[in-house]
């Protein structure tokens, strides 16, 4: 039934393997590696590859993980009892070996096949007796009897103090009985009755009302403001105005994007000391009371030496801290959840110093953990590909989709912007066909970056902008953008898509065949930086719709995100950290305000400093 078990170290060593059939599992185990325990999604145990079920399980304190592989048709209820048991064994036959490093010469056969045989047996054994009902004690129902309505009698004469809240239209005051024999459970109604607030006899006279002052407006028409106010000359819709207010940042983006920073950068260290002592006391609340301290030379040694086994009690009240602080931050639930899992399995077991707190290392492995996350495993660099598209005498293209009104239009344009500045000539094209007005806005777009960077002489502008009007197919279109820049020798193509929220089958469908036919050299996802669980459900939406409805074999997701507004959020930059987790892809753009000039690259440790700070 199993096809693999096997041992290795977390450095890629493998100590022992069994396979129960000949075939490789080198793809299966190192996707395992390369995108669970890499990328910090160790929250769940399982993994599944193609046809596979992986479940592991990690060794912190000798850095190993055991893995198990089975065919996913399978159910196999035991998996967990099996891995749990080796992991045991192999840690009481190796321990010495494994503390020294000396890897070689395990041979662990004869332990496993016994081990599998104990389990199964014990499996069955299990399965063949009769289900038993859980007792009333054992079930959530019993926990909301009568009996969890009943406080403590200081805490009572407390409340019973308390003022009752005026403008309250009915109101029943309970108090717990001292003689236990009433028969009603120590509970007795003092009154059923409304309690009606009085009203205040002495009621002042009726103020005369204040008359409203009038407005002073900053421009009021006069004589002296109608010729800031005029914009009756003629210009083509005001652009040269515009574009000489805007030549201040003409020059500036020349290059890669500078990195976005923080106004007012803190040290992720930094943590108000209110939070510290309750993450203390909530730690040493759920700890045991400490044992009686040892005398003699070896406890003496053993304290200065001494060192500390982190188990997975100590560290939940400090992860529920930690996953409520995630929260504040605008991660999603879910996600916030499944980061405290993978720093739970990740740090259980590990030993740490005397010195060493809890609450200081799982805050260390946290930030570990987001910096991996938010850390591109593939580089992406606009500059390099289009250079390379430019030498093969094919235009770059690059896809922006996303959901309504999260600005792709607009951060379209300061990418065209920043290429612009980058010497290279862009065409636009118009694929969004269903909201009124998107031409137009790309057309203002264009006048306004030609402005910006005219033509000389007889030179044909800059940016180009490619429509065919509304209604039409968006995947036609785009193809017929890129033969046009092909022919023109045109090094970039833009493709705008319609606004659609994921749950628009049709329009879902639109931009998966627009995908597919076109196959763009890049896909960005365009999202807020203001959403929290919206970001899970929409990337995963519009990666699942991509995939369903592509007529490919190996359908095109997203590649990128480009996250807009983030100048609006403060130090709540959990949006990054949901979309990068959901999309496993990384942040390309960041978009810090309405100039073309506002386009960064996201700083991974700032965003892991605004995450972590109090």
């Amino acid at each position: 039934m199993l096809d693999l078990f096997t041992i290795f170290t977390k450095s890629g060593i493998v100590l022992w393997c069994f396979q129960g059939i000949q075939h490789s599992f080198t793809e299966p185990v190192n996707a395992l590696i390369r995108d669970v325990i890499l990328q910090e999604r160790t929250g769940k145990s399982t993994f599944t590859h193609d046809s596979l079920e992986l479940q592991y399980k990690l060794d912190n304190e000798f850095e190993l993980v055991f893995v198990v592989a089975y065919q996913k048709i399978v159910q196999l209820l035991y998996i967990d009892k099996l891995i749990s048991d080796v992991h045991l064994a192999f840690r009481d036959k190796y321990k010495d070996r494994l503390s020294t490093g000396t890897y070689r010469k395990f041979d662990f056969d004869v332990e496993y096949q016994t081990i599998l045989k104990s389990v199964i047996e014990e499996h069955k054994v299990k399965q063949a007796q009769p289900k038993k009902m859980r007792t009333f004690k054992e079930s959530e129902k019993s926990r909301k009897t009568i009996a969890s309505l009943k406080v403590d009698q200081k805490n009572n004469n407390e409340s019973n103090d308390a003022p009752v809240l005026e403008g309250t239209s009915l109101h029943y005051r309970f108090t717990i009985a001292n003689n236990s024999s009433s028969g009603s459970n120590g509970v007795v109604a003092e009154s059923a009755s409304p309690t009606i607030p009085q009203v205040a006899r002495n009621v002042s006279p009726r103020a005369k009302p204040h008359k409203k002052a009038d407005r002073v407006w900053s421009n009021g028409g006069s004589t002296r403001d109608q010729v800031e106010l005029d914009y009756s000359s003629n210009t083509a819709s005001g652009d040269n105005v515009n574009a000489n207010k805007d030549k201040s940042f003409v020059g500036t983006m020349k290059g890669q994007l500078k990195t976005f920073e923080e106004v007012e950068e803190q040290s992720a260290s930094e943590e108000s000391s209110e939070e510290e002592e309750e993450i203390n006391n909530a730690t040493n609340s759920s700890q045991p009371a400490p044992k009686k301290q040892q005398t003699g030379l070896l406890s003496f040694f053993k304290t200065l030496t001494g060192q500390k086994i982190i188990t997975k009690e100590g560290m939940v009240p400090i992860l529920e801290k930690m996953k409520e602080h995630l929260i504040a931050k605008n991660v999603a639930a879910d996600i916030a959840d499944q980061l405290c899992s993978s720093v739970s399995t990740k740090l259980e077991g590990k030993v740490i110093g005397t010195f060493g707190g809890i609450t200081s290392e799982v805050k260390k492995t946290l930030a570990e953990s987001l910096t991996q996350l938010l850390s591109p495993r593939r580089q992406i660099d606009i500059l390099r590909d289009c250079m390379e598209a430019k030498r093969r005498q094919k235009p770059y293209s690059i896809t922006f989709c996303g959901v309504n009104g999260v600005g792709k239009s607009t951060n379209l344009a300061k990418i065209c912007f920043w290429l612009m500045e980058n010497g290279y000539r862009v065409l636009i094209a118009a694929c969004d066909t269903f909201r009124a007005g998107a031409v137009e806005q790309l057309r203002t777009h264009v006048r306004h970056l030609n402005a910006l960077h005219p033509a000389e002489g007889d030179e044909e502008p800059s940016v180009i902008l490619f429509e065919k009007g509304y209604g039409k197919d968006a995947a036609g279109i785009a193809m017929d953008a890129i033969n046009f820049a092909q022919d023109r020798i045109i090094d970039v193509v833009l493709i705008d898509t319609a606004g659609r929220m994921q749950d628009n089958e049709p329009l879902m469908r639109s931009l998966a065949k627009l995908v597919h036919i076109n196959e763009p050299d890049l896909v960005l996802f365009v999202g807020e930086a203001l959403v929290g669980n919206e970001a899970v459900d929409q990337l995963k939406k519009f990666n699942h719709a991509m995939m369903d409805f592509s007529k490919s074999d190996n359908p095109r997701l997203i590649d990128g995100i480009l996250l807009t507004k983030f100048d609006t959020i403060d130090d709540k930059v959990g949006a990054a950290i949901s979309m990068t987790y959901t999309a496993g892809q990384p942040i390309v753009f960041v978009g810090t305000g309405q100039t073309y000039a506002d386009l960064k690259r996201l700083n991974v440790q700032i965003v892991v400093n605004s995450l972590l700070k109090g």
